[in-house]
């Protein structure tokens, strides 16, 4: 039998920190529980604001195992680096995107 506890505890880990590029080569750092939902409302316009004077481009960084707020303050953490650092990120071991094969390209 699946106690209530423990179901909430496999849940806890479900949010998302991700990070996209934009056709003007900027990036957008964002948190969620469900990526390809988001990755939708990005493309459609009806995410972020950020997205109006630009069009995301391509998934480039995933990190998995986040509550909601560690997400929050990874993201935090992650919209202070230089784009310098924010490369260095896209490019570590901390980045899941290959691991957890989600769809990277936008449509």
């Amino acid at each position: 039998m699946l106690i209530v506890s423990e179901f909430l505890d496999s849940k806890v880990s479900d949010w998302l920190v991700y990070i996209i590029l934009c056709s003007d080569n900027t990036l957008y750092t964002g948190i969620t529980n469900n990526i390809e939902r988001r990755m939708q409302q990005h493309a459609s316009q009806q995410g972020a604001k950020y997205f109006r004077g630009r069009r995301p481009r391509q998934l480039v960084h995933l990190e998995d195992g986040h509550d909601r707020s560690s997400a929050s303050q990874r993201e935090a953490a992650i919209k202070k680096l230089k784009r310098v650092d924010k490369d260095v990120l896209i490019s570590s071991d901390v980045n899941r995107i290959d691991a957890l094969a989600v769809m990277t390209e936008f449509k």
